[in-house]
């Protein structure tokens, strides 16, 4: 039995090849299983494919799935309390400082089980889906002992056997010093570098992760994490330069990350660094806007460097609440001046590399899976431009549909 399928009657934006959004109108794609056989102009559409099965699409937009590259959907609790203390004064430092931020996070976290945890991250990705995510990063660092950040790992695996998700796990065991370690960074750091090796040996864990910064950690003890993850030969990546200009950034393109993000603070010694290990700039308007940052992370500076530049939701409790990429990209735009063709680029192959995915992703061409969304609009540029609405008619991973109700 034949297993294609060919979509026909679309506008489709395959962000490959020459033109703006590899845009090529009145168009069809063929998929065969989980691969995309073809994807072209209907009047080019080769004979070989005309027993294929046809599904209409009806002139909407079609463009890749979209692939969020850097969220936290592993927690429990919320933080409301503290967007209110912020709103009447209190710095997110001063609230982290006193006991607040990430470590009440981590408090509800590892009093919630393993099963309430996935309920809660299931819920979120679908929420994902339905704005056309059909690749996540989920990173720990809400457990922050050996058993809860395994814990929060092996719900990150689970939400991809639940879901029609590809999943990419990052291991964030550095994201901030748990109440049992107060006072000694330097040994909480030695004891996520004694994690790491058993984690890895379980198959949790992607890549790794570090919060470099004012209020996480140093260079020096983000170095000793990262060359215990090159021990193992998993790659890097690295929340940096949000607060201040620490320079870990220098150090994560060393180490050839996959991805530095946030990066409001980034000097030129860092873009540069960036640019020369091909590392992906991956900006957060989230957390920008929610913070009410003034700082812009420079766009013009890693442009001109040559930089890719990734966008992502940053979905956590604490400073981006959020499960809308299409609102992070209007933000992109209005907020860091990115274009929307940037910002497309930025949740699709941009995205993709900066999670280390492979060329088969984020983009719409023969070979490449078969992961791509249906809008009711007629240009990528629209669904920038327009935010609080849900124009999302069908979402396609691995070939078959996936329901987003």
């Amino acid at each position: 039995m034949s297993t294609l399928t060919l979509w026909r009657n679309a506008n489709i934006a395959t962000f490959t090849g020459d033109a703006p959004y590899g845009w090529i109108a009145d168009a069809c794609l063929v998929t065969d299983g989980a691969q995309i056989r073809w994807v072209g102009a209907s009047s080019d559409r080769p004979r070989e494919f005309a027993a294929a099965t046809e599904c209409d699409l009806q002139g909407a937009c079609v463009t890749p799935g979209l692939i969020d590259c850097h969220t936290h959907l592993v927690y429990a609790g919320n933080r409301a309390r503290e967007f209110e203390l912020r709103l009447t004064g209190a710095t997110y430092e001063e609230i982290a400082r006193a006991g607040g931020g990430i470590r009440s996070t981590v408090a509800a976290t590892r009093a919630a089980d393993e099963d309430a945890l996935l309920a809660l991250a299931v819920g979120r990705a679908r929420a994902l889906m339905r704005e056309g995510v059909t690749s996540v990063e989920i990173k720990s660092g809400y457990g922050l002992s050996e058993a809860d950040e395994a814990r929060s790992l092996r719900v990150a695996r689970r939400v991809a056997q639940q879901l029609p998700l590809t999943v990419r796990t990052t291991f964030l065991g550095a994201h901030a010093v748990p109440p049992e370690f107060d006072g000694r960074a330097d040994d909480y750091i030695a004891a996520v570098c004694d994690w790491l090796p058993r984690l890895h040996a379980d198959g949790l864990v992607d890549a790794v992760d570090v919060f470099c910064e004012r209020i996480g950690f140093t260079v020096a003890q983000t170095r000793r994490v990262f060359e215990r993850a090159r021990s193992l030969g998993l790659p890097v990546k690295l929340h940096a330069e949000q607060l201040s200009d620490q320079h870990g950034a220098a150090l994560a393109a060393a180490f050839g990350a996959l991805s530095c993000d946030h990066l409001e603070y980034i000097g030129e010694d860092g873009i540069a660094a960036m640019a020369a290990a091909g590392t992906v700039a991956v900006l957060l308007p989230g957390a920008y806007y929610f913070l009410r940052e003034t700082q812009l992370p420079p766009v013009e500076a890693l442009r001109k460097a040559g930089v890719p530049i990734a966008l992502a939701t940053d979905h956590n409790p604490g400073s981006s609440p959020t499960l809308s990429p299409l609102l992070m990209m209007n933000m992109a735009c209005t907020l860091f001046r990115m274009t929307p063709e940037e910002a497309w680029r930025g949740f699709t192959v941009n995205a993709a590399r900066a999670l280390g995915l492979g060329t088969e992703f984020g983009v719409l061409r023969a070979g490449a899976r078969a992961d791509f969304a249906v809008w009711d609009a007629e240009h990528p540029r629209d669904l920038v431009y327009r935010f609080g609405h849900q124009p999302l008619l069908q979402l396609v991973a691995g070939g078959q549909r996936v329901a987003i109700d």
